[in-house]
C-alpha cells in the first residue's frame, strides 16, 4: 500500500484546495509526527527501535508516520532515519514557536485545578 502524505495542491483536512499551510498543518497534526521530528533533531540518524522508544508510539503508528515523513520529503532513510535538508529547514522554521511556547509557559504556569 502506497502512503500518501498531505501535500500542497492536493485536498487535505480543512482545505479542498490544498493550500501549502493547510497541507503542512494536516501533516503536523497526525498522531506522533511532531514528536518524531523532535527526536530526529539531532545530527545522528536513529534506528526504528530508538525512535519507537523515544517517541513512545506503537510500531504500526510509527511506521505509518515514517512513511508519511519520507513521502513528504522531510526524512531520509539510509540505514537509519534522519531529516533531509527540507526537514532541517522545518525545524529552523519552528524555532520561533518553541521560543514563544517557553514564554507562554513562564507567563501561565500550571495550576492545581
Amino acid at each position: 500500500m502506497k502512503i500518501v502524505a498531505p501535500a500542497p495542491g492536493r485536498p487535505v483536512r480543512g482545505s479542498s484546495t490544498g493550500r501549502p499551510i493547510m497541507a503542512a498543518l494536516d501533516l503536523f497534526g497526525r498522531r506522533g509526527l511532531l514528536r518524531i521530528l523532535w527526536e530526529l533533531r539531532g545530527e545522528a540518524p536513529l534506528t526504528f527501535r530508538a525512535l519507537a522508544a523515544a517517541a513512545e508510539l506503537p510500531p504500526g503508528t510509527l511506521n505509518a508516520r515514517l512513511k508519511e515523513l519520507k513521502a513528504a520529503g522531510l526524512m531520509a532513510t539510509e540505514g537509519a532515519y534522519g531529516l533531509t535538508p527540507l526537514g532541517r529547514d522545518l525545524l529552523a522554521a519552528l524555532e520561533p514557536l518553541v521560543l514563544w511556547s517557553e514564554d507562554w509557559a513562564r507567563a501561565y504556569p500550571p495550576t492545581d485545578s
